[in-house]
């Protein structure tokens, strides 16, 4: 039997989703086959009750070395094709977990390279091996990065940084990502699993609405009138007052105790 190249589980107890790229025979690099894969396991989590956190990372040494570029070569009709039939439903799948409420937490070993880089930006906290590295490498097969690469990396690393990653193929060390502040958390080899169930926990026992408004108003800052994102942000804060989880905030800092979220 063919073993998938997206793994696709979820926790019930802590309502913890992982999704694991699963070609490590080839650095995980995404064909087809793996791109509708994510796409249905990112629709999954979408119906998924009580999801409180999203953790996507990769199998073997690498979280994703980008696009399986043996399966652009052909004729420009094939090309197109298969890029096609990689972006379309990464697209769908990328608009689909930021719109989701539950924090994403990448987990990167080795290289995040092209569409891997781009992935591991999608989420809202990178943990990072210290051997991982992060590089758009799109320049030296004359293409452009794609899955959000160009919105994401500028907001993580400023326009400066990201124009000279695609420029000159600048690749970044785990630390130096860090120091930028792409990555949140660089972990030692042997404390990698350790250091990346930390931060899930941290970020899964959350208030899980109040992090989803929180990224929509994030990523929606950028476009608008400062009048108009105070507005955005008032309305915000009147929906997240109405949630089970404010309610339980409010009642443990009076009390100067703990909260103990639900995600409701």
């Amino acid at each position: 039997m063919t073993e998938s190249p997206l793994i696709s589980m979820f926790d019930e107890q802590t309502g913890v989703a992982t999704l694991t790229f699963n070609r490590p025979d080839v650095l995980n690099a995404i064909n087809t086959t793996m791109a509708e894969a994510f796409l249905e396991a990112v629709k999954g989590l979408n119906e998924q009750p009580g999801l409180r956190c999203i953790v996507i990372t990769g199998a073997g040494k690498a979280f994703m070395a980008g696009g399986d570029v043996a399966s652009m070569a052909g004729t420009p009709e094939h090309t197109l094709t298969f890029i096609n039939s990689l972006l379309v439903p990464l697209n769908e799948a990328i608009l689909l977990l930021r719109s989701l409420d539950a924090p994403i937490i990448a987990g990167v070993k080795g290289a995040a390279a092209g569409a891997g880089l781009s992935l591991a930006l999608v989420a809202d906290l990178i943990v990072a091996e210290e051997n991982a590295k992060f590089l758009i490498a799109y320049n030296g097969i004359g293409a452009v990065p794609d899955c959000g690469g160009t919105w994401f990396l500028p907001r993580k690393i400023g326009t400066a940084r990201a124009t000279e990653m695609m420029l000159l193929g600048r690749h970044l060390t785990a630390i130096e990502a860090e120091q930028l502040g792409l990555v949140t958390e660089v972990a030692s080899k042997g404390a990698f699993g350790e250091v990346l169930a930390a931060t899930v926990n941290q970020v899964s026992t959350g208030p899980t609405r109040a992090f989803g408004a929180f990224r929509r108003l994030v990523d929606e800052a950028s476009g608008r009138s400062l009048e108009i994102h105070l507005e955005a942000e008032r309305q915000s804060f009147v929906k997240a007052s109405k949630t089970a989880d404010f309610a339980e905030g409010v009642s443990a800092f009076l009390a100067k105790r703990p909260a103990a979220f639900s995600g409701q």
